[in-house]
């Protein structure tokens, strides 16, 4: 039987030819990688094209490439070539080269081959800037110019602390601020309604649902803190560290210009790490910003869950919120809407934990003066980083600034509550307290009913006691 697809011929595609230290490799004419950029994609047919380094890394190595350049000229490299791999750089840095970054994450741990393929891109791309022959190595050398003072060791370590601050300041704070200031404004918006609490999954007493909100606003006011405190060692970068964290074959005071000059850059203030002996044998820094996203997946796992819980229903469900009706919710059951916008939420959060697993296994394993688990740290981070953000934005303008309390709904499942019976203890103690709220449950009466059935209290006592609104904070000192 034949198939209903067309069979297609291969693409014709022309070769050059490039070289490393293992011999010569036929590459793609029209890309700007080189031989060790090839012999990795066919060392390593992992995963496919989803499974690449993270664009924002790329985008970072392109900062540290400029950088170490404008620096090296200041140290004897020519100035055309100095130049010409600034304005490499910066087409990486645009993220006008993506393509050209074929590699996936599972290769060498120290991401070795991902260095060289940005070396050999902005060699390549140099080149072709001046006027030469790609893969000629001439006048622009990937390990000798643009690579000049440097090791994979500790490019790659620099450039995942500069993606992931860079991804943390201009994506992740902003989303998260956005959510917080949202869900405060809601708080705000609910000061005045009052609902029954719940502890346990059972009725507790009253709160407004406000001040259930405002728990909300400050998890996310806490997330926020605790991601900024990452940052301060986030900006320590590894540069200028070489093979083993001793410096072999820089400048002196190379690896502090290069961070001055990485900062420069991107506007954020990088320094050169105190010890490049932990900077490349460690990654701590990048474990404690992951824990820290892991918190605020917690946090945001929390809220989302309330949130929907609260939102249950329409008459079957608490009900007490309405959540904004975004898209048909099911393919059998006409009229239905579900909470998809918490749904996504939680199941972020759940891939965030995920990741924080293999964050913090991978970076146990720094074995003598290198950490080999280097791609996987910062493919998993800067996911996470994107997710949370993605998701938080997301959930603002898809959820949080539509919620609108069902009031009614709240009114009618308070004024239910035995849990109110709370307000009693000081008047006719706990266990007469609880005598009436065992004996309305039982009965299925109310709460007064049962009390003034048991002779504890009267009619009047009993609305001059049990008021809602009287039980949303301390009592006040006479």
């Amino acid at each position: 039987m034949s198939s209903i697809f067309p069979v297609l011929g291969p693409k014709a595609q022309k070769f050059r030819q490039e070289a490393d230290t293992f011999g010569d490799l036929q590459v793609p004419a029209d890309r700007y990688w080189g031989a060790q950029t090839q012999r990795s994609l066919q060392n390593f047919d992992i995963g496919g094209p989803t499974e690449r380094m993270p664009e924002p890394l790329i985008k970072a190595f392109g900062v540290l490439k400029r950088a170490a350049a404008q620096v090296n000229m200041t140290y004897g490299l020519d100035a055309k070539v100095g130049d010409a791999i600034v304005r490499a750089s910066d087409e990486v840095i645009e993220g006008k080269l993506l393509e050209h970054f074929p590699l996936v994450v599972w290769q060498t741990g120290s991401g070795t081959q991902t260095n060289m393929n940005v070396n050999e891109v902005i060699s390549n791309r140099a080149i072709e800037l001046l006027g030469g022959e790609l893969g000629s190595k001439k006048p622009v050398h990937p390990n000798d110019h643009v690579n000049m003072s440097q090791s994979s060791n500790d490019t790659f370590p620099t450039a995942m602390h500069v993606a992931t601050a860079i991804e943390i300041n201009q994506r992740l704070i902003p989303a998260v601020t956005l959510l917080r200031d949202a869900i405060q404004a809601k708080s705000d918006e609910f000061k005045h309604i009052i609902k029954i609490g719940r502890t346990h999954l059972q009725d507790a007493t009253p709160l407004t649902l406000g001040q259930e909100f405002s728990g909300y606003s400050q998890q996310l006011t806490y997330g926020l803190e605790r991601v900024q405190s990452t940052l301060p060692h986030l900006y320590n970068l590894a540069q200028g560290g070489t093979a083993v964290g001793t410096g072999l074959n820089t400048r002196e005071g190379f690896d502090v210009k290069v961070a001055d000059a990485i900062s420069s850059i991107t506007k954020l203030p990088f320094k050169t790490a105190p010890n490049k002996f932990e900077a490349l044998a460690a990654h701590d820094a990048i474990v404690e910003a992951h824990g820290a996203l892991n918190v605020l997946a917690v946090s945001l796992m929390k809220i989302a869950n309330d949130i929907r819980f609260l939102g249950s229903g329409p008459r079957c469900g608490l009900g007490e919120l309405n959540l904004p009706e975004n898209e048909p919710g099911s393919s059998i059951m006409p009229g239905k809407v579900n909470p998809t916008q918490c749904e996504a939420m939680t199941m972020v959060c759940s891939q965030v934990m995920g990741n924080n697993t293999t964050v913090s296994i991978a970076g146990s394993n720094g074995h003598f003066e290198l950490n080999v688990f280097k791609p996987v740290m910062v493919k998993n981070t800067i996911q996470s980083i994107r997710l949370l953000s993605d998701a938080c934005v997301s959930f603002t303008k898809n959820c949080v600034v539509g919620i609108e309390a069902n009031e009614k709904k709240i009114n009618a499942i308070m004024n239910e509550s035995l849990m109110l019976v709370t307000a009693l203890n000081p008047y006719i103690g706990y266990d007469n307290a609880a005598k009436c709220a065992k004996k309305a449950h039982k009965e299925g009466t109310t709460l007064k009913e049962a009390a003034i059935s048991l002779g504890l209290l009267n009619d009047q006592q009993f609305k001059e006691w049990v008021r809602p609104e009287l039980m949303l904070g301390p009592t006040k000192a006479k």
